[in-house]
C-alpha cells in the first residue's frame, strides 16, 4: 500500500500572489505530489500551503519550494502579525497513510540536511524529528523571531542542526520537523482589543500565564486545554480580534471542545465569540465529531448524513462568518478523493437507471444489489431518526440516535460498494485485455485475471455481509420504533434480503472462474449461511408486520 505524508510549509508572504504562485508552481512540478490548499493571510503576511504525496516526492517538492521562497522573499522587509523567523518559517511533515511517525521523522531529517547543506540556510529540527527534546518545541525555537536571531544563533545551545551558524539576512532560518496532524484555528471575538483576546488565549492555552504568587515569586498557572497553543491578535483585514489556536492533538482536544471552552472564557470576560476560521485543512473525522457533539447538546439524533453533520459543524462553529466554508476545499479526505471513485453514487436517480439500462455490462447486478441494500438501511435509519424525535419519547432519543448512527454506517459502506463492484468488474475486463502473444505475457495475464476475479468475489460478499448486518437495525425499528413507520422499515427488510440474494448470485458466478477452489468453496459456504439467515430474518420481520397491520 502506498505511503503518504502531508507537508504544510508556512511561507512569510501573504499578499503578493505572484510570489506565492511561483512557490506553489515548484511544488506542482514534482510528480507524485498533489497540492491541496493554498491559504494566504494578509494581516499575518503568511501563506500556509498543504500538499501530499509519497515521501520521496514530498521531500523533493518541499526542497524546491524552500529554495524558491528564499529567492523571492526578503525578510528584511517582512512585517506580519504571526511570529516568524524565515522566508520558509516552518515546514512540518505529517504521516497520513501506511507510514509511522518514526519513518516520517527520518524523511524530515533528510530534508533538513539537504536544505541546510545544499541551500546554506540555518535549519532547526522540531517535534518528532528533533532528538534533543530541550529544543523540540517550535515556539521555544522561534522565540526572538527574525529580529532576535542574529544574536541567538551565536549562542552554543542554539547552533543550527544543519546549515551555517550565521543568520541569513535575506532568507532567515527555517524549522523542519515531523508532527501529528495540527489544526490551525482562529476564534473570532466581538472586540478589537488584542489585550483582551490575549487574556482569553492565556486562559485556555496549555502553557497558561505567568503570575506572581503571594511571596512575589513568578509561577505558571496552566490554561484549561491540553495540547493547545494560543495567542490573541487583531486582524485589520476583518476589523476584529481573534484567538489564534494551534490544536496539536485533536483526538484529545478536538476543535469543538476548544471552541466551547473559548466561548465560556470569553463570556466570563464580557466578550462574545461570533464565529471561527479554519486555516488550512482539517480531517473529516474532526468535522463529523463536531457535528455529532453539537447535535447531542441539542438532544437530537446524530444518525444523519455526513453532509448534514458537516453543515451542523459549520453553523455551530461559525466557520462561515468571515467567508463561505467549502467542505470540498477544506476537508483533507475530500481534497484527496478521486471523483471516479464515486461516479455512480453521485449520479441522479434517473442517471443511474439510464446507466444501468445502457449497452455497457456495468453497472450490473452487483452494483444494483449494493444500492438496493443502501436503500433498505436508509429506510431503517429514517425510522430511527423519526423515533428519536417522536413527541413524548424524549427519554429515548439517545437509544434511537445510536440505531440511526449505526444505520448511517451501513448505508455509507453499501454506497461505497456500489462503485466498488463496478470497478471490480472493470478490473477483470482490463486483465482480459492484456497481451498474450508470448509465454511470459500469458503468465502475467493469467495472474492478473485471477487477482481481479478474487476481488470480484470479495466485493459482492462484502455487500452480503453489510446488507445482512443492517437488518439488525431494521428489525429493531420494526419492533421498537415509531409504529406509524413500521411498513417503511418492512420495505427496508425486503430490500436488504434482496441485496443479500443478489450479491450472492455474483459471488457464485465469479467463484466459478477462480482457480483456487478451496477459497471459492469456503466463501460460497459462508455466503449460503448468510443468505439463509437473511431470508429467515426477513420472513420473521414481515410476519411481525402483518400481525400488527391485521388485514
Amino acid at each position: 500500500m502506498q505511503q503518504l505524508i502531508e507537508c504544510v510549509p508556512n511561507f512569510s508572504e501573504g499578499n503578493d500572489l505572484n510570489i506565492i504562485k511561483q512557490i506553489t508552481d515548484q511544488i506542482e512540478s514534482v510528480e507524485g505530489v498533489r497540492l491541496l490548499n493554498v491559504d494566504p493571510g494578509k494581516a499575518t503576511n503568511r501563506t500556509v500551503v498543504t500538499f501530499v504525496g509519497n515521501p520521496l516526492a514530498v521531500v523533493e517538492a518541499a526542497f524546491r519550494a524552500i529554495k524558491k521562497a528564499g529567492e523571492l522573499i526578503d525578510m528584511t522587509k517582512h512585517k506580519g502579525e504571526h511570529p516568524r523567523m524565515g522566508a520558509t518559517d516552518v515546514c512540518p511533515l505529517i504521516p497520513i497513510a501506511n507510514i509511522s511517525m518514526e519513518e516520517t521523522a527520518e524523511y524530515a531529517q533528510q530534508l533538513a540536511k539537504r536544505v541546510g547543506e545544499g541551500l546554506q540556510i540555518p535549519v532547526y529540527l522540531y517535534e518528532a524529528a528533533q532528538p534533543n527534546k530541550d529544543r523540540s518545541n517550535l515556539s521555544v525555537i522561534r522565540a526572538g523571531e527574525y529580529e532576535g536571531f542574529f544574536k541567538k544563533i551565536k549562542q552554543p545551545e542554539w547552533k543550527p542542526d544543519f546549515g551555517p551558524a550565521e543568520f541569513d539576512v535575506k532568507r532567515g532560518a527555517t524549522v523542519i520537523g515531523a508532527r501529528d496532524f495540527l489544526v490551525a484555528y482562529n476564534v473570532n471575538l466581538n472586540t478589537t482589543s488584542t489585550r483582551r483576546a490575549n487574556a482569553v488565549a492565556f486562559d485556555v492555552r496549555e502553557a497558561g500565564r505567568k503570575i506572581k504568587d503571594d511571596s512575589g515569586q513568578m509561577i505558571t498557572v496552566p490554561g484549561t486545554l491540553k495540547y493547545v497553543k494560543a495567542i490573541g491578535w487583531y486582524i485589520e483585514e476583518y476589523g476584529i480580534a481573534q484567538i489564534s489556536i494551534n490544536l496539536t492533538h485533536i483526538n484529545l482536544t478536538p476543535v469543538h471542545i476548544a471552541f466551547d471552552e473559548v466561548c465560556r472564557r470569553a463570556e466570563a470576560r464580557g466578550l462574545r465569540v461570533t464565529g471561527s476560521e479554519l486555516v488550512g485543512l482539517i480531517p473529516l473525522k474532526a468535522m463529523l465529531d463536531a457535528g455529532k457533539y453539537f447535535l447531542r447538546k441539542q438532544q437530537r439524533s446524530v444518525g444523519v448524513s455526513e453532509k448534514e453533520l458537516i453543515k451542523i459543524a459549520v453553523k455551530s462553529l461559525g466557520l462561515d462568518e468571515l467567508g463561505p466554508f467549502k467542505p470540498e476545499e477544506k476537508i483533507i479526505e475530500y481534497m484527496l478523493k478521486n471523483k471516479d471513485d464515486n461516479r455512480l453514487v453521485n449520479m441522479t436517480l434517473s442517471g443511474f437507471a439510464d446507466e444501468t439500462a445502457g449497452e455497457s455490462p456495468a453497472p450490473g447486478g452487483g452494483s444494483v444489489s449494493a444500492y438496493v441494500g443502501a436503500l433498505g438501511i436508509s429506510l431503517g435509519t429514517m425510522v430511527a431518526n423519526l423515533s428519536s424525535h417522536k413527541k413524548g419519547w424524549n427519554e429515548r432519543w439517545e437509544e434511537f440516535s445510536n440505531w440511526a448512527e449505526k444505520g448511517q454506517q451501513y448505508k455509507d459502506e453499501l454506497l461505497r460498494l456500489v462503485d466498488e463492484d463496478t470497478k471490480a468488474f472493470n478490473q477483470i475486463m482490463t486483465a482480459m485485455g492484456l497481451p498474450k502473444g508470448t509465454e511470459e505475457e500469458k503468465v502475467i495475464r493469467a495472474k492478473a485475471i485471477q487477482e481481479a476475479t478474487k476481488y470480484a468475489i470479495e466485493i459482492p460478499f462484502k455487500v452480503m455481509q453489510a446488507a445482512y448486518e443492517s437488518m439488525e437495525v431494521i428489525k429493531a425499528m420494526v419492533e421498537t420504533g415509531n409504529p406509524n413507520s413500521i411498513t417503511d422499515a418492512g420495505v427496508g427488510a425486503l430490500c436488504a434480503r434482496s441485496a443479500v440474494i443478489g450479491a450472492f448470485i455474483n459471488v457464485r458466478i465469479n467463484a466459478g472462474g477462480y482457480d483456487d477452489k478451496a477459497f471459492g468453496n469456503d466463501i460460497i459456504a459462508k455466503g449460503k449461511e448468510i443468505e439463509g439467515k437473511a431470508i429467515a430474518l426477513e420472513a420473521g420481520i414481515i410476519q411481525y408486520i402483518n400481525g400488527k397491520i391485521g388485514n
